[in-house]
C-alpha cells in the first residue's frame, strides 16, 4: 500500500488548475460554474434522496461545490478532440485522455480554462505489483489450531476470522443485532477480481447488497476483471462463509468503486479518488473505506514528502476532507512504511477528518510495517485493528491470511457501520470520537497506533448514556450563535483545568481556551470574539481531567 497526493509546493497551484497527471491524461480545471442549469435549491437533481437525507440529519448545507461542472465547458473541451474520462464537481474540472499534446494548446486558450502544465510521458509498459508488501503469507487450512468459536445459536460461526472480529468486540455487536443493516459503504480500491463469483460474497449477491460498480480508471470497464486488492478488502467487511470467514459488516450494502491503476503510480489516481468520493456522496454512502495511500509517483517531480502530510495539502486529502464535511466517515489505512525511510502517514490518511487505521497483530502489538504518525500537533493514526495475518478471501476462493494496513482499515470501517446502525441519530464526527474514546490507549495515545484498539460496545454505551441523560452533559447556548457562546459545565469536576476546543467539520481548530474550574465556579463560561467564524457547523470539545464531551453548535450568518 504505497502512494500519495500532493505536488511539490512550487507547482501545486498550477497542477490543481490544469495538470497533466499520467501518460496522455490531463486534469483540466474550470474557472467557474456560471450559467449552470443546477441550483442548490434543487439538490434532488444531482444528489440522491439518501444523500440529501444524510446532510439534513447532520444539518450540513448544500453549497456551490456540490453543483456539477458546467456541461457546456465539458462539450467545448471534448470537441477539440479529447476523450472525457471523469468529472469532478468538488475540484471543478475534468480528467481527459489526449493522445496529441498539440491539442492542449487549443484547450489552454479557452476562456473558462485555467493554466496548464507541461505534459510528461511515462512508460508504464512494465507491470508492477503495487501491493507487493501485502502478499499471501499463510493459507488458513495449514493452521492446526484456528482462532474461532462457533457460539451455536448465539451468533456467527466466525471460523478463522474470529480473532480479528473479537479484538474489536465485534462479535458482541453482532450478537446485539448490529451487523451493518441499513448502512452503505463505498469501497475505493484497485479492482475487485472475481468478487462476482467467489463463495465469500454469495450472501451479498443473494440479498442484493452489492448496489453497483464504477470504474474511474477506465470508465465502463468491468471491475471484476481487475486487481484482487479490493476484493480482499471487501471480504474482510462483507464476507460470509460460516466456519471460515465472517466480515465485520456482513449485512451492510456496498458500492465497489475502482479508482486505482494497477500497473502505474501517477497523480491522476488522486483525482480518480476524489471523483469516486463524490460519487459515493451522491448515492448516499455513509462510510468510505479506502485501503490506499499516496507518497511517491512514477513521475518523481510529482512526489510528496512528509512535509506535505499536514492534513489538508494533497489533492486526495482535500477530497477526503470534503467527503467528511458532507457527513460521511472516511476510513483509510495508515500505510505500510514502518521501518522505511518514509517516516509519516500517506495521504489521505493524514486528513484532518479521516480515520487513519494502523495495524496490530492478534495480541494487540503494533505491526512493524505500520506507518508512523504523530502525537504532538494531533493524534495520527487514529486507531488500530488487526492487519497482521488478517483472514480474507483469495482470488481462487480459498481463505488465506495476509498482512498490511490495507486489511486493518476494512475491519474498522465495517464495525463503524455497525456502531452507526446502533446509534443512527449521531453525526459522523461524534461517531468517530466515540470510537476513539472507547480505545485502549485513550489516556496515552501515541504515533504508532494512536488511541489504540477500539471496543465498539463501549463506544455504543458511551453514545447511549449521553443520549439518554442529556441533562448531565455540558451545554452551549445560544445555538445557533453569532458573536458569543456560553458554555455551562454542570457535570465536570469541581476542581482542575477545563479545556474548551471549538473545531469545524474538517477538524480545524478555530478557538481553544483553558480555564480553572475554581475560576468560573458554577457560572457559564463565555467565549467571545466568534463573529469572524464562517457560518456552518462546529463542534465544541469540553475536556476535564477524566471526561470529554462534544457539543454540536451552529454558527449563523449575519
Amino acid at each position: 500500500m504505497k502512494k500519495l497526493t500532493i505536488f511539490c509546493l512550487g507547482i501545486l497551484s498550477a497542477l490543481i488548475s490544469f495538470g497533466q497527471v499520467a501518460p496522455d491524461k490531463y486534469f483540466i480545471s474550470f474557472t467557474d460554474k456560471e450559467n449552470s442549469p443546477y441550483s442548490i435549491d434543487r439538490p434532488e437533481e444531482f444528489l440522491s434522496a439518501r444523500a440529501i437525507e444524510r446532510r439534513t440529519k447532520q444539518e450540513i448545507p448544500i453549497n456551490q461545490e456540490d453543483i456539477p461542472v458546467n456541461e457546456n465547458y465539458v462539450t467545448l473541451v471534448k470537441n477539440i478532440g479529447v476523450t472525457v474520462l471523469n468529472r469532478s464537481k468538488w475540484l471543478n474540472g475534468i480528467t481527459v485522455y489526449c493522445p496529441d499534446p498539440s491539442l492542449i494548446q487549443a484547450i489552454r486558450e479557452l476562456p473558462f480554462v485555467k493554466n496548464t502544465i507541461k505534459s510528461i510521458t511515462i512508460n508504464n509498459s512494465k507491470p508492477v505489483n503495487k501491493f507487493e508488501s501485502e502478499e499471501v503469507l499463510l493459507e488458513v487450512n495449514s493452521v492446526n489450531s484456528p482462532w474461532y468459536t462457533s457460539e451455536a445459536g448465539m451468533g456467527y460461526n466466525y471460523g478463522y476470522s474470529f480473532r480479528q472480529v473479537h479484538q474489536l468486540s465485534g462479535d458482541s455487536m453482532h450478537r446485539m443485532g448490529y451487523r451493518g443493516e441499513g448502512m452503505m459503504i463505498a469501497v475505493l480500491d484497485a479492482g475487485f477480481l472475481h468478487a462476482d463469483i467467489l463463495p465469500a460474497f454469495d450472501s451479498l449477491w443473494f440479498h442484493n447488497q452489492i448496489l453497483g460498480t464504477r470504474d474511474f480508471v477506465n470508465p465502463g470497464n468491468d471491475v471484476f476483471q481487475e486487481n484482487e486488492h479490493g476484493m480482499q478488502v471487501l471480504s474482510i467487511m462483507g464476507g460470509n462463509l460460516p466456519g471460515q470467514l465472517i466480515g465485520t459488516a456482513p449485512k451492510a450494502t456496498y458500492w465497489l468503486l475502482r479508482t486505482e491503476e494497477k500497473n502505474a503510480e501517477n497523480i491522476i489516481e488522486e483525482y480518480n479518488w476524489v471523483t469516486g468520493a463524490e460519487f459515493a456522496d451522491s448515492v448516499g454512502a455513509d462510510i468510505i473505506n479506502s485501503s490506499l495511500g499516496y507518497t511517491t509517483f512514477d513521475d518523481t517531480t510529482m512526489n510528496h514528502s512528509c512535509a506535505d502530510m499536514t492534513g489538508d495539502q494533497t489533492i486526495v486529502t482535500k477530497g477526503a476532507n470534503k467527503a467528511a464535511s458532507r457527513g460521511m466517515i472516511v476510513v483509510n489505512s495508515a500505510g505500510n512504511s514502518g521501518g522505511t525511510s518514509w517516516t509519516c502517514l500517506s495521504a489521505p490518511a493524514d486528513g484532518y477528518y479521516v480515520v487513519a487505521v494502523a495495524s496490530v497483530d492478534s495480541n494487540g502489538n503494533r505491526s512493524p510495517f505500520s506507518s508512523l504518525g504523530e502525537s504532538t500537533r494531533r493524534i495520527k493514526p487514529n486507531v488500530a485493528a488487526m492487519g497482521s495475518l488478517t483472514v480474507q478471501s483469495s482470488p481462487s476462493g480459498t481463505i488465506v491470511r495476509r498482512s498490511g494496513t490495507s486489511f486493518s482499515s476494512p475491519l474498522i470501517a465495517g464495525m463503524t457501520a455497525c456502531l452507526w446502525q446502533a446509534a443512527p441519530t449521531w453525526s459522523n464526527a461524534l461517531i468517530m470520537r466515540a470510537i476513539e474514546l472507547s480505545s485502549n490507549q485513550i489516556n496515552d495515545p501515541d504515533s504508532l497506533v494512536g488511541y489504540g484498539i477500539p471496543d465498539f460496545p463501549k463506544a455504543l454505551l458511551r453514545l447511549q448514556v449521553t443520549e439518554n441523560n442529556p441533562e448531565k452533559g455540558s451545554t452551549a447556548y445560544p445555538n445557533p450563535f453569532t458573536d458569543q457562546l456560553r458554555v455551562y459545565l454542570p457535570s465536570l469536576e469541581k476542581s482542575g483545568d477545563i479545556t474548551l476546543t471549538l473545531f469545524d467539520q474538517l477538524g480545524r481548530i478555530w478557538n481553544q481556551h483553558k480555564v480553572s474550574r475554581q475560576a468560573i465556579g458554577e457560572e457559564a463560561l463565555l467565549l467571545n470574539n466568534l463573529g469572524d467564524l464562517p457560518a456552518g457547523s462546529y463542534f465544541l470539545r469540553v475536556t476535564s481531567q477524566s471526561n470529554t464531551q462534544i457539543i454540536r453548535t451552529i454558527k449563523s450568518g449575519r
